[in-house]
């Protein structure tokens, strides 16, 4: 699966000349969406895993094109930060920059090319400059002014517990720098997400915009991973677990993200590892088979099924997260996976 998924990550055009990937392909309408900088982002961490699993030098150099396509077209060094270019006005989230980060110190890791830490450094800074508000975290800016957007009940566009993914970004710069400031403001978007996350569910009385916070929700617990052995993030993955599978088992007859599927799974791996949550065997193995049913004979994973149609998307992300999951799996099954966090896709 892994290998399939990887090919299609090569040979699909889902990766353009550039670097840049799209958003997703649409299979209806036989095209692609527009290159989103944070999927790119998450393609590079996603290349750099397939990379490090399987020796095969054209994930190497796919990650390289993916990642100078941020450094040297993506990012805007007068203003620090990535703009997200699919907008009518210019925009900055700070979502996606965590990903973009996580992405360059993936690619450094492999390479130790200065370019991609520097850009990382820089781009962790700058998210350190313009988001952070005096109460919480700014989802989105106007470009230039860094000025905030008017916030929505989208969960995308409120502060919420989700940011801490996004957030490891400057966990990640602390380890790779030492610059207590990327600590602190780890620490500071830990506290916010601790205190947002007993409330983030299921925040939606429509369940299909449940099923979209499953996924939020799981971006918490995974960023929640740099501090797991503390007691409170410990039992806050403890609580998190049973919360997001009792809602996705719920929702799913309706509406089914196969991300969600894959998150819950990398989670229980991680936390069983880590002596948190011991791993729930059957209920791994059928999270495991529900998202292996969501890869297409292409080897792209599509993204959800509404009512038991899968919808036209085949996503990256979603791929990215299927596959490593159900690898990590296979892993842990031959007693072969260690939780590496820099992994985490």
């Amino acid at each position: 699966m892994l290998e399939r998924a990887g090919a299609w990550f090569l040979e699909s055009g889902i990766q353009e000349p550039s670097g840049g990937v799209a958003r997703f392909y649409r299979s209806d309408l036989g095209q692609n969406a527009r290159v989103s900088t944070e999927i790119t982002g998450y393609a590079v961490s996603f290349f750099v895993y397939l990379f490090q699993r399987s020796g095969n030098p054209a994930y190497q150099e796919a990650a390289l094109r993916s990642a100078r396509f941020l450094t040297r077209s993506a990012w805007d060094p007068t203003l620090g930060m990535f703009p997200f270019e699919h907008s009518p006005e210019r925009l900055a989230y700070f979502f996606d920059s965590g990903i973009i980060v996580r992405g360059l110190l993936a690619e450094w890791h492999l390479t130790q090319d200065r370019e991609f830490l520097d850009v990382a450094v820089q781009a962790g800074a700058g998210m350190l400059a313009n988001f952070v508000g005096q109460e919480d975290i700014h989802p989105i800016l106007v470009l230039p002014e860094a000025k905030p957007v008017e916030r929505a009940s989208a969960w995308s566009r409120s502060p919420g517990c989700y940011q801490l993914k996004s957030a490891m970004a400057w966990h990640d710069l602390f380890v790779e720098t030492g610059r207590l400031e990327f600590q602190k403001a780890y620490e500071s978007a830990l506290a916010q997400a601790l205190e947002n996350a007993p409330c983030f569910l299921p925040g939606e009385a429509d369940r299909e915009k449940v099923m979209d916070r499953l996924h939020a929700y799981a971006y918490f617990l995974e960023g929640l991973l740099p501090c797991a052995l503390r007691p409170d993030c410990a039992a806050a993955i403890r609580d998190g677990i049973p919360r997001i599978a009792g809602l996705l088992s719920e929702i799913a007859p309706i509406f089914a993200r196969s991300d969600v599927y894959a998150q819950l799974l990398r989670i229980r791996l991680f936390a069983d590892q880590l002596e948190i949550v011991p791993l729930d065997t059957i209920a791994a193995a059928k999270e495991a088979q529900q998202a292996a049913q969501f890869q297409l004979e292409a080897g792209g994973f599509g993204f959800g099924t509404k009512r038991g149609v899968l919808m036209p998307f085949i996503n990256p992300v979603s791929t990215a997260f299927c596959a490593q999951a159900l690898d990590m799996y296979c892993l842990h099954q031959s007693k072969r996976f260690t939780p590496n966090l820099k992994a985490l896709v």
